[in-house]
């Protein structure tokens, strides 16, 4: 199509094919493909100059608009790629989403004025595609081949407790210490917790039965921070607490989990041929922002 409008502004195949990097001999091959196509005759041929038949002409006037939407979604599409727009949809677990995440959207669209956030807050791994998230932030990365993902962080879990509840209980120096103390734990399922704990290559595994459960990691620190007993967390949610210390790390020699040792947070999305900017810019600046912390 592009070519038959470009021979009839031109007035010869042999320009039009300079234009479109073609010989003439191609040129008039795609045109004639595309009458056979039509079953109707385009253009009148002689062997100095093209003219328009009656079907061609009026082929021609409902062609061009056709044409010209196409190269303005063409380049509507590019400006996309090159100035983040549009609407960014990011998923997270919610300690990460409220402690890390939330407070770096005010800076990030101050950056991008021209990209609205949805930041959307469960304890579940998002679906994607089906629930049209652009970026997932997960606490593992993800098994699905079909999905691409980036480490932006890499973290560990901290045993804490307050000043308050740790002088009126027992010292912990050893994981069986715990056994004797009120622990709060984050609820995977009808079983009791279990907390590894890594030293030196040897692995010791305690079954914790907890003082109180709760399926959500912010209560968990808020319980913590009241001094009702000693909580497993991710250190980035409980940085601040650690320093103005409101909250004391406990067996800091030890390597300590609920689940395995190789922790982070990890950025995943759907793999396209260009990663859209508006995906790309809000992992730089994420990335950029965790690592600063």
């Amino acid at each position: 199509m592009e070519l038959f409008a470009s021979a009839v502004r031109e007035g010869s195949f042999s320009a039009a094919g300079r234009r479109a990097g073609l010989s003439p001999a191609a040129v008039s091959r795609q045109i004639a493909a595309l009458e056979a196509g039509l079953n109707v005759q385009l253009l009148n041929r002689t062997s100095r100059s093209l003219s328009l038949t009656d079907a061609g002409r009026e082929y021609l006037l409902r062609l061009e608009p056709i044409l010209q939407d196409i190269a303005d979604a063409e380049a509507a599409a590019a400006a996309l790629q090159a100035t983040p727009r549009g609407t960014l949809r990011v998923h997270s677990r919610l300690m990460f989403g409220m402690r890390v995440v939330a407070p770096l959207i005010p800076a990030f669209q101050v950056r991008y004025p021209e990209l609205r956030v949805e930041l959307r807050l469960t304890e579940h791994a998002a679906r994607l595609p089906e629930e049209e998230v652009d970026i997932d932030l997960r606490l593992s990365p993800s098994p699905d081949a079909a999905l691409m993902q980036r480490r932006l962080l890499r973290c560990e879990r901290l045993l804490v407790a307050s000043p308050d509840y740790l002088a009126r209980m027992p010292a912990v120096t050893l994981p069986r210490d715990l056994r004797s103390q009120r622990c709060l734990t984050y609820w995977q399922g009808p079983d009791d917790a279990v907390w590894r704990f890594l030293s030196q290559g040897v692995l010791e595994e305690l079954t914790i039965s907890a003082h109180f459960t709760t399926n959500n990691g912010e209560v968990l620190r808020s319980m913590a921070l009241a001094g009702h007993g000693i909580a497993l967390l991710d250190d980035y949610t409980v940085r601040a607490d650690l320093a103005a210390q409101k909250l004391v790390r406990l067996l800091p020699g030890m390597q300590v989990s609920n689940t395995g040792f190789d922790l982070g947070i990890y950025a995943v999305f759907r793999q396209a041929s260009m990663m859209p900017a508006k995906t790309r810019v809000f992992l730089d600046f994420l990335a950029n922002a965790v690592r600063d912390n």
